[in-house]
């Protein structure tokens, strides 16, 4: 197989990702696997799917809806969006969209997943005075103030 098709079937087991399938997201993964994001970077196949179990437990009915994808060399890229309802913010909706580097080992493993999104204005922004203290801090980097 070709790395697009490792991407391909990647991204599928994404989209279709449920609590109960995340054995399917381990099956993919090399044992030494490193994934980051803005709140995680951990090493191993283990820690990934605790990741995803948190995820699961922390949210209602997250899911990823993959809207693009790259392959390149070494790296391949999916452009993602995340939706679901975050328990601790009253079970707010939230929306992420970023993007995973991922690379494979030559049995097509993924030993790299590193997410790229922005955690400040889609994730604490939900939360009212850190969103409000965001906001403020941001528009003293904005040009023409």
């Amino acid at each position: 197989m070709s790395a697009g098709e490792w991407l391909k079937a990647y991204a599928h087991c994404y989209e279709t990702l449920t609590e109960e399938s995340l054995d399917s997201v381990a099956a993919l993964l090399a044992e030494d696997v490193r994934f980051s994001d803005p709140f995680s970077d951990v090493t191993g196949r283990d820690q990934v799917v605790a990741i995803f179990r948190h995820m699961y437990e922390a949210m209602e009915n997250p899911a990823f809806e993959i809207l693009g994808s790259a392959v390149g060399e070494p790296a391949c890229y999916l452009k993602w969006r995340m939706t679901g309802r975050v328990k601790s913010a009253g079970r707010r909706e939230i929306e992420i969209v970023g993007v995973s580097e991922v690379e494979f080992d030559g049995a097509g493993l993924v030993t790299r997943h590193i997410d790229h999104w922005d955690a400040a204005s889609q994730v604490f922004g939900l939360f009212p005075v850190l969103g409000s203290l965001l906001r403020w801090l941001g528009r003293g980097f904005a040009p023409g103030k």
